[in-house]
């Protein structure tokens, strides 16, 4: 019962359970969606912020350009403005026209004898498409730092005379991105077309200048922004907004990841706080149907459970004594009433049966005075002419007169079948020895199954001596028991008597026959009138009894009644 009380609470809180959990879907592909969103939004931002400073720098080389010492290669012109150029903008850290041939002409600092920049990768992409060209994360070999090379062509026609280099400070670069800030956990990278980080927030000291893992490098290069989920090089699983390289207008990869541990850590918060608030309600809910449970239910049922066995225990006292509107008690006291009711029926029931006691003894006081009268007139009659007949009446009046009593009086006792059958047939022949024949082994019966077997055997015996073999001088019977698991099959062969036929009505005998066993014995019965004599056979339960389904010995479940 407690278990279906606690199977009522789930039931009751799975709606609620249910509920939670769809709303904790919903509300988690929503933030998932928010941050995605976010994620992409940033890395927009933070790409436009890069362009901008690159597309400044390609204005200032435009600019370079266009001055006349420059553009007319005045050494010493060129070296005093670019000088003064690179001292005016602090994110560059050199800024110098290169020849053809790769040697440096002019610049805003000394050139280290021997430096050449024709093997540059930016050198050999402005020859080769005449266009603003930004390089990969190099070490300058002027200032022995690294930076992001940026080069534009010096031209004269459709000719190129020169190529005009500057770079990006990336450690400026890196302040920059560093300023901007990013939350806990999140992260910004900027990386080369060789997937070279050029920039990162956070840890720049030991990511700037590692390549990106291969697992990601196809984002450097992708066909269009997009978001991803991803588990960092740092072990942190992100949602990742990317741009990826798109020349001419983005020559730099640029991402910025949300770390998803943080951005669903207020989501995560609310969740334990729903479940530790779910198993509390859970547990107070069973705690409470428990207690409900036994209080209202379980104790009432109980109760009354508890009445139930006294009473078969013998306590025919025992009540439940409860009253009031709820179902339970109404139970209880109903179950008073028909408890007071049966002691009623069971007080009334003693009465008469104290009543039929008394008939009964009053009965046997009669009969046995009428076979004593009877005995009386037959000595008086012929015992001085006929003594030896009329000392075989007197044993068989007595036997009979036996019979009766024990039929009368109800107090059988446990006996043998062979001793039960004996008695039965006492009254009915003087010499059983000659006549009547009986085999089986040594089965004792109870009290309540000894008796219906000596009626039956005396009814059968009265039935014989009126109209089958033991009413015919030369008449036999043969009684034959078996014993087998519980049951007793016994049966009934007459011989040597009168034809017999089968009865065309049910006289009393009949009747007792088939309701003399009581119903735990399961008795089954069966009579076969056949031209020489009645076969009779019965079969009980002593033990306890035979499973279900069980093939009956006598192939019917019907009763069959004799001739009487």
């Amino acid at each position: 019962m407690r278990l279906k009380l606690v199977a009522v609470a789930v039931a009751a809180l799975a709606p609620v359970v249910a509920m939670l959990v769809y709303n904790e879907i919903a509300l988690r592909h929503q933030r998932n969606e928010e941050v995605r969103a976010s994620a992409a939004q940033a890395a927009r931002q933070a790409s436009s912020e890069v362009d901008r400073i690159v597309e400044g720098l390609r204005a200032l080389l435009v600019s370079v350009s266009a001055m006349p010492s420059v553009r007319h290669l005045d050494v010493r012109g060129c070296n005093e403005a670019l000088k003064s150029v690179a001292e005016n903008i602090p994110n560059i850290r050199t800024i110098f026209v290169v020849g053809l041939d790769g040697r440096p002409v002019c610049g805003s600092m000394a050139f280290p004898d021997g430096v050449t920049f024709s093997d540059r990768d930016y050198f050999q992409q402005v020859l080769k498409t005449k266009s603003f060209a930004v390089g990969s994360y190099t070490q300058s070999r002027l200032v022995d730092r690294p930076v992001l090379p940026l080069a534009m062509p010096l031209t004269e026609g459709d000719a190129v005379k020169a190529v005009i280099v500057s770079g990006i400070r990336v450690d400026w670069l890196q302040n920059r991105i560093t300023e901007r800030g990013v939350a806990p956990g999140n992260e910004v990278t900027i990386a080369d077309d060789k997937g070279i980080v050029v920039a990162r927030v956070p840890l720049p000291e030991r990511f700037v200048g590692t390549v990106i893992s291969d697992e990601y490098q196809r984002l450097v290069h992708a066909e269009q922004p997009d978001v991803v989920e991803i588990i960092g090089q740092d072990g942190t699983a992100r949602i990742l907004g990317y741009r990826p390289i798109a020349l001419p207008s983005s020559p730099l990869y640029v991402s910025a990841g949300f770390s998803k541990p943080e951005v669903f850590a207020p989501i995560n918060r609310a969740t334990l706080m729903n479940t530790l608030a779910i198993f509390g309600g859970a547990l107070f809910a069973f705690l409470a149907a428990i207690f409900i449970g036994n209080r209202f239910i379980l104790a009432p049922i109980s109760r009354i459970a508890d009445v139930m066995e006294k009473w078969r225990g013998g306590q025919t006292t025992a009540r439940t004594g409860m009253k009031g509107p709820d179902e339970l008690d109404v139970v209880g006291a109903t179950l008073d009433r028909l408890l007071d009711e049966l002691d009623e029926r069971r007080r009334q029931s003693q009465e008469a049966e104290e009543e039929r006691s008394l008939l009964v003894r009053e009965l046997a006081h009669r009969v046995k005075n009428g076979f004593t009268l009877v005995q009386a007139i037959a000595r008086q009659t012929f015992s001085r002419s006929d003594p030896e007949r009329y000392n075989s009446f007197a044993e068989r009046l007595a036997a009979l007169a036996g019979t009766y009593d024990l039929i009368l009086s109800r107090e059988g006792s446990a006996s043998p079948v062979s001793e039960i059958v004996s008695a039965a047939l006492r009254a009915h022949v003087a010499s059983q020895t000659e006549r009547i024949r009986l085999d089986g082994p040594e089965v004792v019966l109870p009290a309540d199954i000894a008796l219906p077997l000596s009626l039956v055997v005396h009814e059968l015996a009265t039935n014989a001596t009126k109209y089958g073999s033991l009413g015919s001088e030369y008449g036999t019977v043969t009684i034959e028991w078996k014993h087998d698991d519980g049951r007793v099959l016994l049966v009934w062969t007459e011989a040597g008597g009168p034809p017999v036929s089968t009865p065309t009505k049910r006289g009393f005998g009949s009747v007792l026959i088939e309701r003399a066993f009581p119903s735990k014995a399961q008795a089954r019965s069966r009579s076969d009138y056949r031209p020489g004599g009645l076969v009779f056979e019965v079969i009980f339960l002593i033990g306890e009894p035979v499973a279900k389904g069980e093939v009956d010995p006598l192939g019917k479940d019907d009763m069959h009644t004799s001739r009487t």
